[in-house]
């Protein structure tokens, strides 16, 4: 008899099935006990009234494998509208020894740090995993909607032998005797593909040895990174990317609408024009002074207030950052050479994605360079292809991790993040 799964039962009603996975829950009244096992899939609930199958169920621990053999019945009151009746219970392992934590109860009441530390259990709780199904169904989402626009998926080292990426820190490591780093964005080379495919996209880790010890920082996170040629300037990058948070909410209702209701939340729309304000409008409407160079996390909310209550809208773009905050290759608002061709988009009033028009010439590279005091060899590899014909292109890479937190609402990435890598944690 083939294993079925527990959304599978009300098709076969009437039928005995075989049934696998873990004691979620034991509850064992006077005259009848019910046992709740869990799958990949949720919930199903086992009617024992057998007196030797409740003998054997009392031996059982929660987390316990179990296999059951019974009829299915239907039960309005039941989760997915049918129960299990005169089953066959059998364990498929040892007892389990029972987490630190209640897995059945509807919240984890264990703090943070705690299921941090016990993840493998932790993560097994419905409200933690279905936070990591909705991040998966985000991924299947931005990938489905470049595949869609001729997008080739790459991928790039994680190793280099430059710590000049970005200002960040870099976790430096030894390559064979030579001095190596793990890479903090797939930038440069996604942007050397440019000139073989003319549009790229990868998903990968990256790395920042920033000593940040916040709730929107990791050490290590999923970047979903994006880089297009052809472009007359950033906005043909931010039309790309409004299309791509569309596909992701598309794909996170499409796979993983159970998720989205066991979290409760609600999926916010996207504009079909987001709007955009100017760094220096920016400032302005968050109070912040005309001369404030970067945009502070109290900036970023009073700016998502305002997208809100003005556009009804939970994302808002902020272009033209200055340029002196943008990385060298940043290309300059060629009518407003301080400020840069470069935007941030803010979900419901956080720095989500940053993007913008890269500068394509060779000798714009060296000017760049010389400009900011920065020698040319240790970006060699990367600036000589610009001798050789580049297009204008852009691109702009989104926080997948940041991302999921924001859509449900979670107060800390590490809720959202399985394994997480931070100032502080390296295990499990």
């Amino acid at each position: 008899m083939q294993r079925i799964l527990s959304t599978q039962l009300p098709a076969h009603v009437g039928r005995t099935v075989r049934i696998a996975g873990w004691v979620h829950r034991r509850r064992l009244l006077k005259s009848v006990a019910f046992l709740i096992v869990r799958d990949a899939a949720g919930l199903s609930q086992v009617v024992v009234t057998d007196p030797a199958v409740r003998a054997a169920l009392e031996k059982l621990t929660e987390e316990t494998v179990v296999e059951v053999t019974a009829t299915v019945v239907a039960n309005p009151t039941a989760p997915a509208g049918v129960e299990l009746t005169d089953p066959t219970v059998r364990p498929l392992g040892p007892a389990a020894v029972p987490p630190p934590f209640d897995l059945y109860r509807p919240t984890l009441t264990a703090t943070l740090p705690t299921q941090l530390d016990h993840a493998p259990t932790a993560l097994r709780h419905p409200t933690r995993s279905a936070a990591l199904r909705i991040s998966a169904a985000a991924v299947a989402g931005f990938r489905a909607t470049l595949d869609a626009r001729d997008f080739v998926e790459i991928h790039t080292p994680k190793v280099v032998g430059s710590s000049t990426e970005s200002g960040a820190n870099v976790f430096a490591l030894d390559w064979f005797g030579r001095p190596a780093y793990l890479a903090q964005s797939p930038q440069f080379y996604k942007q050397l593909m440019v000139g073989v495919f003319e549009r790229v996209y990868e998903v990968g880790p990256v790395f920042r040895a920033e000593p940040h010890d916040t709730v929107r920082h990791l050490a290590q996170y999923t970047s979903l990174d994006v880089e297009l040629g052809f472009v007359a300037d950033h906005r043909d990058v931010m039309a790309v990317l409004r299309a791509i948070l569309a596909g992701m909410l598309a794909g996170v209702a499409d796979r993983a609408g159970a998720a989205v209701a066991t979290l409760g939340i609600g999926l916010p729309e996207v504009p079909a024009e987001i709007p955009a304000v100017h760094f220096t409008e920016a400032l302005r409407i968050a109070g912040a002074p005309a001369d404030e160079p970067d945009l502070a996390p109290a900036h970023e909310r009073a700016l998502g207030e305002w997208a809100r209550a003005e556009h009804g809208s939970d994302f808002l773009f902020v272009t033209g950052y200055p340029m002196v905050k943008r990385p060298f290759y940043t290309h300059p608002d060629p009518r407003r050479p301080a400020y840069s061709n470069g935007f941030d988009l803010l979900f419901r009033g956080m720095e989500l994605v940053t993007g913008g028009q890269r500068l394509h010439r060779y000798d714009d590279y060296l000017a760049a360079l010389a400009a900011r005091g920065e020698p040319v060899e240790p970006y060699a590899g990367y600036v000589d292809a610009f001798r050789h014909g580049m297009p204008p292109h852009g691109g702009f890479a989104i926080g997948l991790e940041r991302f999921v937190a924001r859509l449900t609402g979670a107060a800390n990435v590490r809720e959202v993040t399985a394994f997480p890598r931070d100032l502080h944690r390296l295990t499990p």
